[in-house]
């Protein structure tokens, strides 16, 4: 990726609904050459998709909370069904399968901790599996809404 591509990835998680003719006027290019550059970052894989962001209280979810979670038996099959579990639940926002002390993070939205609490005992505490399981209520969270590359080691 040159400094174009990037201004143009950087631009886009700005905001994804400006039009190829705005985009091109604030990197100083051609309309042509803006399109030409997005359409080969989506072909790359570069781009892989656009998203609203939303709200999550006007969703009626503002409890937010990480689960960690430690299964067994630990192989590739359980950890598949335990995934395609958790991706299920209409709770659940983000899955992470990580190294360590735990198998799983899992980022929830709930609307309150009763519903929390819910969702461990009746959902995730009654899966075989399941050996631990640890939330964290999440009182604040931000993050960067624009990712930009780095640079190979040793550059």
């Amino acid at each position: 990726m040159d400094d174009i591509d990037s201004a143009i990835v950087r631009e886009l998680q700005r905001d994804a609904r400006q039009t190829n003719r705005e985009l091109a006027r604030m990197l100083n290019i051609a309309p042509s050459t803006c399109l030409e550059r997005v359409r080969a970052l989506r072909a790359r894989g570069v781009i892989t998709g656009y998203r609203a962001t939303v709200d999550l209280r006007a969703l009626n979810r503002p409890v937010q909370a990480l689960l960690t979670i430690r299964i067994r038996p630990m192989n590739r099959e359980v950890i598949e069904r335990f995934k395609a579990f958790l991706t299920s639940l209409p709770e659940v926002l983000n899955v992470y399968v990580v190294a360590g002390g735990d198998d799983f993070l899992v980022h929830v939205a709930v609307p309150d901790v009763d519903r929390l609490h819910a969702l461990l005992m009746d959902q995730v505490f009654k899966r075989r599996e399941v050996v631990d399981c640890r939330s964290s209520v999440i009182y604040q969270h931000v993050a960067n809404d624009i990712v930009e590359a780095l640079p190979p080691n040793g550059a």
